[in-house]
């Protein structure tokens, strides 16, 4: 699946007060915004019903894809899949597990025995099965500003010198350049930190087809 930026070329524009070409800032876009979702492993912009795999065997659940939306047009579907049998259980909210945010629990193991604690019974209390695979609607419909602004400064490093020049000499004109813009644009340490507030753990994500 390809990504939408996540800038526009309007954005890019505004920052850099000059009219660009259209594929040229397409590049730089494209670059820079796939250089925030490596750093942060989110998507980040909207995505309805994704459906991927994960691995449980513990109480708790982080969708791997941040933040969760759930509503009457984006429910969140969580079916746990059984060994090799290929049994399922679809899991109900509020009956089977709990959530909060982007965490689901199964259950609390000072509780008292209900089904909530596990289900079917032949199975640990309170411990999701060894795959769960979840069908939910993630990303933002509006791109955060802080995220936005990253990215179009990554692509105005790009756009300032996209032959990734050191210096450059015209007649008796030169002019160096400062190194985060030799290349394409790279994460400072400021812009890690902004991120950070989005960044996911890493766990391997299998998607379904």
């Amino acid at each position: 699946m390809t990504l939408p930026p996540l800038a526009t070329q309007a954005d890019l524009e505004a920052a850099l007060q000059r009219t660009l070409d259209p594929t040229q800032a397409a590049a730089a876009l494209r670059r820079a915004s796939a250089r925030v979702r490596a750093y942060t492993r989110q998507e980040l912009t909207f995505h309805a019903q994704d459906t991927v795999e994960i691995p449980g065997g513990g109480r708790q659940l982080l969708l791997p894809q941040r933040p969760l939306l759930v509503d009457d047009t984006n429910p969140l579907t969580v079916t746990e899949l059984f060994g090799v049998t290929g049994t399922e259980f679809t899991c109900v909210e509020g009956r089977d597990y709990t959530r909060l945010g982007s965490k689901l629990t199964r259950a609390e193991a000072f509780w008292a025995q209900t089904r909530l604690m596990g289900w079917p019974w032949a199975r640990p209390q309170g411990i999701w099965a060894d795959r769960v695979r979840l069908t939910y609607s993630h990303g933002y419909a509006t791109v955060p500003d802080d995220i936005v602004d990253i990215v179009v400064d990554l692509a105005s490093m790009t756009m300032t010198n996209p032959q990734g020049l050191r210096s450059e000499a015209i007649d008796d004109y030169s002019r160096t350049f400062a190194s985060e813009t030799i290349g394409a644009g790279s994460l400072t340490a400021d812009h890690k930190r902004t991120l950070n507030a989005y960044r996911a753990t890493a766990f391997s994500v299998a998607p379904v087809t």
